[in-house]
């Protein structure tokens, strides 16, 4: 997890299939906001609209969190992402957040994503969404701060739990375990113990609906933690979906000799993945359709 460049969705076959940016049909730019102006820095959301025959009025939005070792990345890397949730009906906003440096931690994260998630509630009006519908995405490091957003208090200054909770959680490849993690532990600074930003210690009936894609043989984020996340929700009478793909590992690549920065994303599992999502989505009231999905559930 040591800050390497995480690749997800569309982006992710781009690689796998040769293609460049340049041979791709430009795409409406996002719009720009400010959500927080903290420690010198303005972070920025950008939002996504949905087409207008395809969306209902006030919409159901999706936040989207990047990968990267909380040290790396950045919005932009979640922009295909946001685009294809946008094309199903949602208000779509990539999310950039402050990244771990010098005195800054994944607590300074974990801040930031529950400051984006009261600040799209409170402009809810402007952007035409449903602050009752508003879920978050995130990929490796940002599926720890979307669950930690999920499972965790929230810094009182950042919003109430209202404003602040997701109401559903997409999960890829999620660091839901950080407990006994040597590079998260790094990264705090002894600011905290890592299990105090753990997901899966925090997990209980309160926590919102959550899928998890995941590779069987991920060496990054272990399948063991998803499964012990789903496991601990499902004890409480939760709604937690598990899907695992074997011979895959990290953001579903299939060169397991190099999980850090040389993916190989299986495409079919990304096409299932994608389809789960939606059918997600679907159940959680998000989207009015349904498709069907062929991977392997727990």
């Amino acid at each position: 997890m040591k800050g390497l460049r995480r690749f997800s969705g569309l982006a992710a076959m781009l690689l796998a299939t040769g293609a460049t940016a340049a041979t791709q049909p430009m795409d409406p730019a996002p719009n720009h906001h400010v959500y927080r102006k903290v420690d010198g820095q303005s972070l920025g959301a950008y939002v996504f609209e949905p087409p207008a025959t395809a969306a209902r009025t006030p919409r159901a939005a999706i936040l989207l969190f990047h990968g990267g070792g909380w040290r790396g990345g950045s919005a932009d890397w979640s922009f295909d992402d946001a685009r294809r949730f946008a094309a199903l009906g949602l208000v779509a906003i990539a999310i950039d957040y402050r990244l771990s440096a010098d005195k800054l931690t994944p607590i300074d994260a974990f801040a930031d994503t529950c400051a984006a998630f009261a600040w799209a509630r409170r402009h809810a009006t402007e952007l035409k969404l449903d602050p009752e519908r508003v879920a978050g995405y995130g990929v490796s490091a940002g599926g720890h701060l979307v669950a930690s957003a999920g499972t965790l208090a929230c810094p009182a200054d950042t919003g109430t739990p209202q404003q602040t909770r997701p109401n559903a959680m997409l999960l890829v490849s999620p660091a839901v375990n950080t407990a006994r993690d040597g590079w998260f532990r790094h990264l705090l600074q002894g600011r905290a113990e890592p299990s105090a930003y753990s997901p899966l210690e925090h997990a209980d009936a309160t926590t919102p609906p959550a899928l998890i894609v995941q590779g069987e043989a991920d060496t990054l984020t272990r399948p063991s933690g998803a499964k012990a996340f789903c496991e601990r929700m499902h004890a409480a009478q939760a709604t937690c979906e598990l899907a695992l793909y074997p011979n895959l590992g990290h953001l579903l690549t299939r060169r397991l000799d190099n999980q850090e920065d040389d993916f190989d994303p299986d495409p079919d599992a990304l096409a299932d993945a994608h389809r789960r999502e939606q059918r997600f989505l679907a159940d959680q009231g998000f989207l009015p359709t349904e498709p069907s999905s062929k991977a392997t559930t727990q």
